[in-house]
């Protein structure tokens, strides 16, 4: 621990820009390491890429059949050996609060590694991704390695808004995918954990490019600001939707789908305004949770919102979808929200949450055929674990 302690101290008074650096010298005076090597998901979340100075240069590795998108997927180290080079290469995931960034993969001799050394090196993956997460707010290297592709002015704003890909605490785990990632119009999702609730929004600005942007950035935003101001459900939707009617005059709106927990007992309060849908996956059984559809946010002017009630138990799975997602139609005419969505997520049932909407909108491309989306894809999935003694005391 004194290692990694001494790690951590050099993290922390690091340039920004120098993290690997700081990292790569720690590992080769400590450990022997040979070659360090930073990787940060891409935001399809099928690649893996290079952390370097120069963006798009170097070949990216997959999330799917790569050891290092082994060690990204199970979020666990992955060993791999070299008997040829008598080197070990370890390749260990980069995690932030469940949020998963990427991959550190690192290569030892063989008679340098042990099993022990693993949980050290995982210690100092969960400090490197910390420091790389305040280092975003002074460079663009770790903003740039997560891209594959340059991105639209308008899916620039939109990632913007994410807080991030996945999320987890004791009482639930969640993870998130947008797909077109580099060219969005207006899907949009957003949550936050307090100690007794979280909250979750799922939105869809009308329109496409810059118009459906603007449009959702005023939106979160609003939402955002009603919900610090400790607004309840209902009044957070009512201050939104009196933002975006005083912009547009009913020109354009936003659907949003808008969800309370509570963390204590599982009891939901939920505000339908559009076109987000959700469904439940329990016992095995997959079953949409229907709600009394209110009007989107900035149609007319001083529209009430009544929020409605459910309840979620342990073991519980949550899949919220976008009408990109449940309206994407097969060759042959079917809506996938009909019938093939149900049969995704029950397929789905052994997989982390993180993993789930990747697999839901790989499923989605193959059954909308050749021919890409029209529209934003945007899948959410929640699992529900509760509250039990230990989790009410973190």
């Amino acid at each position: 621990m004194d290692t990694f302690a001494a790690v951590e101290r050099a993290l922390r008074t690091a340039a920004p820009h120098t993290l690997l650096d700081v990292v790569t010298a720690a590992l080769g005076e400590h450990y022997g390491a040979q070659r360090v090597e930073l990787r940060l998901a891409d935001h399809s979340m099928r690649s893996l890429q290079i952390v370097g100075t120069v963006p798009f240069t170097t070949d990216p590795v997959p999330v799917h059949g790569s050891p290092q998108g082994r060690a990204f997927g199970a979020q666990e180290a992955v060993v791999s050996d070299d008997p040829a080079a008598r080197a070990v290469e370890v390749h260990l995931p980069v995690t932030v609060r469940g949020d998963r960034m990427g991959v550190l993969s690192v290569t030892m001799p063989e008679d340098g590694f042990t099993q022990a050394v693993l949980p050290e090196l995982l210690h100092i993956c969960e400090a490197l991704g910390h420091e790389i997460v305040v280092a975003d707010r002074d460079t663009d290297l770790y903003v740039l390695a997560r891209r594959a592709a340059r991105f639209t002015l308008a899916a620039e704003m939109q990632w913007q808004l994410l807080p991030g890909r996945s999320c987890a605490r004791p009482e639930f785990s969640l993870g998130a995918q947008l797909e077109p990632a580099y060219a969005i119009f207006g899907d949009n999702y957003d949550w936050s954990a307090s100690a007794d609730h979280l909250t979750l929004a799922i939105t869809n600005g009308m329109g496409e490019g810059m118009e459906a942007a603007l449009l959702t950035n005023l939106a979160v935003n609003a939402l955002r600001n009603a919900r610090r101001a400790g607004l309840d459900l209902a009044g957070q939707a009512t201050l939104a939707d009196q933002a975006v009617y005083a912009q547009y005059q009913g020109r354009a709106h936003v659907s949003v789908l808008l969800l309370r927990f509570d963390l204590e007992t599982g009891a939901v309060e939920a505000v339908d305004a559009g076109s987000p849908r959700l469904w439940r996956l329990r016992d095995r059984t997959v079953e949409p949770i229907p709600f009394d559809e209110q009007l989107p946010l900035g149609m007319f002017e001083d529209t009430v919102y009544v929020p409605q009630h459910f309840t979620v138990r342990p073991g519980d799975r949550l899949l919220f979808g976008s009408d990109g997602v449940y309206d994407a139609v097969s060759p042959a005419g079917e809506h996938y929200g009909d019938r093939a969505l149900a049969r995704a997520l029950t397929a789905t049932t052994l997989l982390p949450p993180t993993q789930v909407p990747g697999a839901v909108l790989r499923e989605l491309a193959g059954y909308h055929g050749q021919s890409p989306l029209d529209d934003d894809a945007l899948v959410v999935c929640l699992d529900w674990y509760g509250r039990t003694e230990a989790a009410a005391s973190e």
